[in-house]
């Protein structure tokens, strides 16, 4: 796991910070369904997600200008193997939101079978 890690350089940092702010937010929906925590919870997987997104960019940028400056190894395999790197920040937010997404399920199943309140007349 921690070579997974490391292999996403960088962007894996904040990724990591968002998600683990997402799953907490998530986690508390799970256990109290109250609607304050929904803005909370979109907030947060929007920065997870873009989070991932940018350190996937950021990524595949270096590989590339790696590949650019090294003419040994125009390889495209050193290509595929920066690319696959890059790639393990999107899988690390996806990861995360997957399993908030699964929290906040969770919360929302808990909010509906409880009993509403009819309103006043």
């Amino acid at each position: 796991m921690s070579d997974f890690f490391v292999a996403g350089g960088w962007g894996m940092y904040p990724t990591l910070l968002a998600g683990l702010g997402l799953l907490a937010a998530s986690l508390q929906y799970a256990r109290r369904p109250e609607k304050r925590y929904v803005p909370l919870m979109g907030a947060l997987g929007l920065f997870t997600l873009s989070a991932g997104g940018l350190g996937f960019i950021t990524g595949f940028m270096a590989c590339l200008r790696g590949f650019a400056e090294n003419e040994a190894v125009r390889n495209p395999t050193v290509l595929a193997l920066g690319l696959q790197e890059a790639l393990h920040n999107i899988v690390l937010a996806l990861l995360l939101g997957m399993v908030a997404a699964l929290l906040a399920s969770m919360g929302a199943w808990r909010l509906s079978r409880q009993p509403q309140s009819s309103p006043a007349h």
